[in-house]
């Protein structure tokens, strides 16, 4: 089943909009805006993507736990996208695992690269754990670290940038812009693993980390039907120059 966006949109604290893309009685997915949290945090305690779902679906603050309502995976504030929230209890556990155990998920992400990795198409296996002065910075690590699995292809390339596709196998924090700077091609507008200098070459300096969640795609936990939801990639993504 593959995703069609829907007429309405969930209304968040800042007067925005979030496209739903799919929703039955269990799953909902929508396309997350650049720069929304997920959840509240200190210093942000409104304009969460949950609080406009649970406006959308009250039924969903009693779900998981009520800071993190519905949540089972995470997109930092910066990276757009598809993601999809539990909105009942038994959803949420099914959920849970399928992440947890990253079987039968294909998730698919665009990034606009400082350069084209070689060659064209690969995987990268190598551990991430965090960098230990630094408790906000993940790292290549391989004695501590847990394993991560990156494909990418590049799709294009014009001047000094690249427009990549990646496909994870596994989700740990950070993974993509972690195995982009490993590569020796940093993330686009990247404030932790980015070249900042090459971002202020660039014709339009990006205001945020050029990183979308294009496709995400499992098995329904409850009818078995194989649920296949997109995010169309915004502007920044690929028109970057």
């Amino acid at each position: 089943m593959k995703s069609q966006s829907t007429d309405f949109r969930a209304q968040h604290g800042q007067g925005g909009a979030v496209d739903i893309l799919f929703e039955d009685a269990d799953l909902l997915f929508v396309d997350k805006p650049a720069g929304m949290i997920v959840h509240p945090a200190p210093g942000h305690e409104t304009g969460a993507l949950t609080q406009a779902l649970v406006a959308h679906c009250p039924a969903m603050a009693e779900v998981g736990s009520r800071e993190r309502p519905g949540v089972v995976h995470r997109l930092d504030q910066d990276t757009s996208g598809v993601m999809v929230f539990a909105k009942t209890a038994r959803a949420y556990l099914a959920l849970r695992k399928l992440f947890e155990s990253h079987a039968g998920i294909e998730k698919t992400y665009l990034a606009v690269l400082h350069g084209a990795p070689k060659p064209k198409e690969g995987v990268l296996d190598t551990p991430i754990g965090r960098k230990g002065w630094d408790a906000k910075r993940m790292a290549v690590d391989g004695r501590d670290g847990k394993r991560a699995v990156t494909r990418w292809t590049v799709l294009q390339k014009a001047g000094g940038l690249a427009l990549v596709e990646f496909r994870i196998e596994t989700g740990r924090t950070h993974q993509i812009r972690v195995h982009a700077a490993h590569l020796g091609h940093p993330v686009a507008g990247d404030p932790l693993y980015g070249d900042a200098a090459a971002d202020r070459r660039m014709r339009n300096p990006p205001c945020r980390t050029l990183l979308h969640a294009v496709g995400l795609a499992f098995d329904h936990p409850f009818t078995g039907k194989r649920l296949e939801v997109f995010a169309e990639p915004p502007p920044d993504i690929l028109y970057a120059r």
